[in-house]
């Protein structure tokens, strides 16, 4: 089963099927602001939908980052180093993309998993002996 939320004409914001949240690409909130503001922004944002969505960063499986110019990867990554979680780090791409507003300077794609679907639904009730599939 597919699920589409906050769905519109051109696209949904988060489709989850078979266990896998996909995201549609998220910005920042204020594009007048530096790469990092952008940065950490566009990935409060990110937060914000995995929570929806059922997941959180520690379960993303890819991200893929677009950046207006190459010149703002270190500051971009310095921001992304502090967000990701120690020992779970997404597979991930970053490429120099034209942006959709002259102002973005940054945007993320994001795939992650699905908690609730990591673990074995017989033992919900007896959370310490959960394990990742």
């Amino acid at each position: 089963m597919i699920e589409r939320i906050e769905t519109k004409q051109r696209m949904s914001r988060i489709v989850k099927h078979n266990g896998t949240i996909y995201l549609c690409g998220q910005v920042c909130k204020d594009a007048e602001q530096g790469i990092k503001e952008q940065t950490a922004t566009m990935l409060a944002k990110v937060d914000e939908l995995l929570q929806q969505a059922g997941s959180d960063r520690e379960h993303i499986l890819s991200a893929t980052i677009y950046i207006k110019d190459m010149r703002y990867f270190a500051e971009m990554n310095e921001v992304w180093d502090n967000w990701v979680p120690e020992g779970h780090a997404p597979a991930r791409a970053c490429v120099t993309a034209s942006m959709a507003r002259e102002a973005l300077l940054v945007e993320i794609s994001v795939v992650a998993a699905e908690i609730n679907l990591l673990y074995d639904i017989g033992d919900r009730d007896n959370l310490p002996r959960l394990r990742n599939r």
